[in-house]
């Protein structure tokens, strides 16, 4: 067998890393507050408690709870902290590697529990046209019918029109609390009614906002503000998602599912009891799971507690509302939508906002870019409070640089506006797949 594609004579320990710091000089500096996305960054002593939790769990496997009971007692007291702050603290669920497989495991449950429960063969479920695409690719993998639910002008899923897309064969309705592209929360109260008046599921993607809103809710409180519920103290709401590496501040790799109860839970689980290697058994879509994110998630929730968690989300709702406040006040942009609480999207109503990201990006910001309609994206957490006023500076120059422009015709505004543009949607889907193809090309280049 041939094991040329190896190099000759292992490299230096030097020369690895080295090399590795080398590939690393074009990434995003998230620590600049200059990023919006992917990253949600807490200072160093947080990063620095991260390392070394994920380290003493590196090589763990939680695969087996019976080899490794740390990572299984560090699972549950992480799951029931969440259960809490989520609004049942009965609830039992699972740690994921993430939002995706946290959603994927939703619709898993809620395909088997429909086929178990009524005899649905051919679900389907009714996802906001906001609903995050791995739902979609939830859809795909377990062959369940997506049925797409309007917003409405504020971009919140219609749940009027709810009740007149649901069929004999639905067995999930999903709502999110926030949702990714405007920031805002569905109504999950009426969803979730409607949901137990048909005896089906109710899924919450609060994968996003699930471990600020509770804060939210504290901070908004203390000024007189109530949001609607959007959590498990909603009857009706069967399970939720949630993210611990997004405003949980967790190393990446840190999600989780919550159920009612155990019964509904078992649909997760698979098993296979007449395998010669070992009786067999997996309670999510991994099989091998890391120790270090379970570990880490369960050290910085008990590193930050309540004071922390409350500290980094008054910084955070602080930076978003005032970037927000400025945002609207330069002229020609406006907020999509009533933002609940971190993540915002904007566009304007004179040029083309795609070429308003481009200009950002050359002063430094990376921000998302969006499409139905156009617009620029930012998740705000308190890295970006000390950089409120230099953000809204650059982006007022930046607004009259673009201001009145056509749509461009190069760069990353050329081809959001072109694929936004495509009445084809079936050719836009071909491009992005051929442009993920294309990135092993890239990257050796």
């Amino acid at each position: 067998m041939p094991i040329d594609a190896l190099p000759p004579t292992g490299w230096s320990r030097e020369s690895v890393l080295s090399t590795l710091d080398g590939y690393r000089t074009g990434d995003a500096n998230w620590k600049d507050g200059r990023t919006f996305s992917l990253v949600y960054y807490a200072g160093e002593e947080v990063k620095s408690l991260l390392e070394a939790a994920f380290l003493k769990c590196f090589s763990e496997n939680a695969l087996n709870p019976m080899a490794f009971p740390s990572l299984r007692r560090m699972e549950t007291e992480a799951l029931a902290i969440a259960a809490g702050l989520l609004g049942d603290p009965n609830a039992v669920g699972t740690l994921t590697s993430g939002g995706t497989e946290s959603v994927l495991m939703a619709v898993k449950t809620a395909r088997d529990w429909g086929r178990a429960e009524k005899g649905i063969t051919k679900p389907q479920m009714l996802l906001p046209t906001t609903a995050h695409p791995a739902f979609v690719k939830a859809a795909h993998y377990f062959d369940v019918e997506p049925i797409w639910l309007p917003v409405r002008t504020d971009f919140r899923a219609d749940a009027a029109a709810a009740a007149d897309l649901l069929t004999e064969r639905t067995v999930l309705i999903v709502g999110s609390s926030v949702a990714y592209p405007h920031g805002v929360v569905d109504p999950i109260e009426q969803l979730a009614a409607l949901a137990q008046a048909r005896g089906i599921l109710c899924h919450v993607d609060s994968c996003l906002g699930g471990m600020i809103l509770p804060f939210v809710e504290v901070i908004d409180g203390e000024q007189g503000r109530q949001m609607p519920l959007w959590d498990m103290r909603v009857p009706g709401v069967t399970s939720i998602s949630c993210d611990l590496h997004k405003y949980g501040y967790a190393a990446k790799g840190a999600s989780l599912i919550l159920y009612r109860d155990r019964a509904l839970r078992k649909h997760q689980f698979m098993s296979h009891a007449d395998w010669p290697g070992g009786l067999w058994g997996s309670p999510s879509a991994a099989g091998t799971r890391p120790g270090g994110p379970i570990a880490a998630a369960w050290a910085v929730l008990h590193f930050l507690g309540q004071d922390g968690y409350l500290r980094l989300a008054r910084q955070s709702l602080g930076a978003a509302r005032a970037m927000m406040a400025g945002i609207a006040a330069i002229e020609g942009l406006r907020v999509l939508g009533e933002p609940d609480a971190t993540v915002f999207a904007f566009t304007c109503d004179d040029g083309d906002i795609y070429r308003l990201g481009d200009a950002m990006e050359e002063r430094g910001w990376h921000l998302d870019r969006q499409q139905l309609p156009p617009a620029l994206h930012a998740m705000i957490t308190a890295a970006h409070a000390p950089h409120v006023d230099a953000f809204l500076a650059d982006l007022s120059a930046a607004a009259a640089q673009v201001r009145g422009l056509p749509a461009a015709d190069d760069g990353q505004a050329a081809m959001y506006s072109m694929m936004g543009s495509l009445p084809d949607r079936g050719m836009a889907q071909e491009l992005i797949v051929g442009f993920i193809d294309s990135l092993d090309d890239s990257a050796a280049a």
